[in-house]
């Protein structure tokens, strides 16, 4: 809809510009101008309740346009999601919207400089205020590999890797390290409720993590986790967390209900009274406590602040049919405590979803490929179908079956990117430069040389650690004769890197050009190996500079090796398997569910209290939400379970999930295959004053 004005500057009648919120349904577009909306400035903090497939990321984009066309600076908003991805759609999609209203030339979409992960502005943010905050502003990054590493080190050193019992293995420790730092939880409280196994390690487990932390500092580096705790060290801190606070006007989160403690206090620090503050999520897809993430954020927002929030609920869904959503609407209804909505939409169908009734694990397998075949044979290709399932191991036998009828997939999961050992390799070099203190990166590095072993890289690492110019110790560093050539071309390469006037991206082409002959020489499939490195030198092209690069890439890497080339090289169609937490923010024209019983939903792992049940129902809501048209529920009866130490091995009897109540079966079309005993039809059970050294000396005290 355009409309004429008369612009009060020349009195000249003007073509009014199109509305850019003629998209959005009437709650989206009181999402997008809230506080825009009324002469009489709302500043209230906005909370925006966005159910599954209701428009969330578009709603949140039309909003970043309309403060930018109502006169918000870009430079001075903050935008927080958990991928870069998702933040580089998010200026594409605000930059649509600018370019459709305002006539923009351009394709470019707006510069939102502040747009970015938790970690990595919290990472930019630390090294802004390194001097007032006691780090060293060169400080590296470690990526959980490297940590492990290193605390796997401190391990040893303290004697905790020969003790008589057996002692948490490293990445079972950092695993619980991490979970006391995001859930601000006490390490106490941490051991009983997640790993009961480790109390009695408690108070070698605090000596561990304190030399954890003690070796970090030495070495000049962080973790994924001191990014975070640090920053809300700061935010603790008036006068620093007022300055940082005063750089933005606008702090935008997406995902709000996969936050943490740590990140809900950065938050408040940053805007405690939420003027400017717009957070966008869905408490009924909050499924991540497992990463330290609580529901408690976006449960208690709304009172927060020194003034409440206005709610505003997306409850129109454009994913899903009426009766998926009926059935989707009945399982999360049932839950404790909630935002309350009831999604719908005007996609109407008379196909119900799918309870389908099989006799075992086997029988599953079987139906499930039938049915996804069906599908093919009527129009679906296997991309648009997808098998999801509480815990990687359940598709076992799914995966057996497809691969005896030759069904080609690609399963969630696999090597990620960053734990591949050449690209670990040529990052190392990379952070050995850039923070000669890093013993995990030079350790790695100068082990690549053939003839330079562990005690030589130790010695070379003591030395640089006492002397004031690494570079100098490295260049006068002595090697046996046969390490000569090798040791030489190193030395080049490492001053060329720690030159003042080096330039970027070249770099990591000079690391790539003396990495190669290594690479050849160490693997076998060098030239697939290859092709990963190149991917990487081109991603290096993107970034200003090293630092950023490594920072960047560490906090928010790709999922795995094959992630920068694109799909799978496979047949010319493939079928998606996935587990439902790797599955959140999909979405499938067909989906099938497996194992929708008691013991595996909920996982009879995570029924020890009432918050795990609930969150194991919000699992098999989003489970279901995924599924655009044909939605099928899947209950084995009969496990077979291996390894019983009194019986043996055995089938058990697995009642039907007790999220699927009785009063939910209308909502359902029941289907036994092949068919069912009456056993089996039974229902189911159912200024600041050095902060920075407080920062650090919190962080040292916190183990003592």
């Amino acid at each position: 809809m355009t409309t004429t004005l008369i612009s009060p500057a020349v009195g000249s009648i003007q073509q009014a510009r199109p509305d850019p919120l003629g998209s959005l349904n009437v709650e989206q577009r009181a999402a997008a101008e809230h506080g825009l909306d009324s002469q009489a400035l709302d500043t209230r903090p906005l909370l925006v309740i966005a159910g599954a497939g209701s428009g969330k990321t578009n709603t949140l984009a039309h909003r970043v346009a309309n403060l930018i066309l109502h006169g918000a600076d870009p430079q001075r908003m903050l935008l927080l999601t958990f991928s870069r991805r998702a933040a580089a759609e998010m200026e594409r999609r605000a930059g649509l919207v600018l370019q459709q209203v305002m006539g923009m030339a351009s394709k470019e979409p707006p510069h939102l400089p502040w747009a970015g992960t938790f970690h990595s502005i919290g990472a930019r943010l630390l090294r802004d205020y390194a001097g007032r905050i006691g780090l060293d502003e060169s400080f590296t990054i470690h990526d959980r590999g490297d940590a492990e590493d290193l605390l796997g080190l401190v391990r040893h050193e303290l004697g905790f890797d020969s003790t008589k019992d057996r002692f948490p293995r490293k990445g079972t420790c950092l695993s619980i390290y991490s979970r006391v730092v995001n859930s601000q939880a006490s390490l106490t409280e941490v051991l009983q409720q997640t790993y009961p196994w480790c109390n009695q390690w408690e108070a070698e487990l605090k000596r561990l993590f304190g030399g954890y932390v003690e070796a970090k500092q030495s070495q000049n580096v962080l973790d994924y986790d001191d990014l975070l705790l640090f920053w809300s060290e700061m935010m603790s801190e008036p006068t620093l967390a007022a300055e940082v606070g005063s750089r933005f006007d606008h702090v935008l989160i997406d995902e709000y209900q996969d936050t943490n403690r740590l990140q809900a206090s950065v938050l408040l620090g940053l805007k405690p009274d939420g003027a400017g503050v717009t957070v966008v999520g869905d408490d009924a897809q909050s499924i991540y406590s497992f990463r330290g993430a609580t529901v408690r954020n976006i449960l208690d927002f709304p009172q927060q602040f020194s003034q409440p929030a206005r709610i505003v609920t997306l409850e129109r869904n454009y994913r899903s049919t009426q009766p998926i959503l009926d059935a989707s609407n009945a399982v999360i209804a049932e839950a404790s405590e909630r935002h309350a909505k009831e999604l719908w939409t005007d996609k109407a169908s008379s196909i119900k979803p799918q309870l389908v009734m099989v006799p075992d694990e086997a029988g599953q397998a079987r139906w499930v490929v039938d049915r996804i075949l069906d599908h093919r044979e009527a129009g679906l290709n296997l991309k648009s179908q997808a098998v999801l399932f509480r815990t990687s191991s359940h598709s076992a036998a799914l995966e057996l079956e497809l691969m005896r009828r030759n069904i080609p997939f690609v399963k969630f999961g696999g090597l990620k990117f960053l734990e591949a050992s050449h690209i670990k390799d040529l990052l190392a070099v990379l952070r050995f430069a850039q923070n000669p203190r890093g013993r995990m990166a030079g350790f790695r590095v100068l082990q690549l040389m053939p003839g330079i072993g562990p005690a030589t890289a130790t010695r070379l690492l003591e030395l640089i650690s006492e002397a004031p110019e690494p570079t100098v110790a490295v260049e006068r560093f002595e090697v046996n004769a046969n390490v000569a050539e090798d040791w030489q071309s190193f030395v080049q390469l490492y001053r060329a890197l720690t030159l003042p006037q080096r330039t970027w991206p070249a770099d990591m082409e000079l690391a790539m050009r003396w990495y190669t002959p290594h690479l050849e020489r160490l693997h076998d499939d060098a030239p697939v190996r290859k092709g990963d490195l190149e991917q990487l030198v081109r991603m290096a092209s993107g970034y200003s500079s090293r630092e950023r690069f490594l920072a960047e890439l560490t906090l928010d890497p790709p999922e795995a090796t094959g992630d920068l080339a694109g799909p799978p090289h496979l047949d010319e169609d493939y079928l998606i398997l996935s587990t439902i937490h790797s599955a959140k923010g999909q979405e499938w024209k067909s989906v099938h569910v497996l194992n929708v019983v008691d013991g595996c939903m909920p996982s009879d792992l995570s029924t020890g209290n009432a918050a795990e049940i609930e969150e194991e129902r919000r699992l098999l809501y989003v489970a279901m939400t995924r599924a655009r048209d044909h939605l099928h529920l899947i209950v084995p009866h009969r496990f077979y379970v291996t390894q019983q130490s009194a019986s043996g091995d055995r089938h058990l009897y697995a009642p039907r999930s007790r999220f699927i109540t009785e009063s939910m079966a209308k909502r359902f079309d029941t289907v036994v295959w092949p068919q069912a005993t009456a056993q089996d039809r039974q229902p189911g059970m159912g200024q600041a004053q050095r902060p920075a050294v407080l920062v650090r000396d919190r962080a040292r005290a916190a183990w003592r």
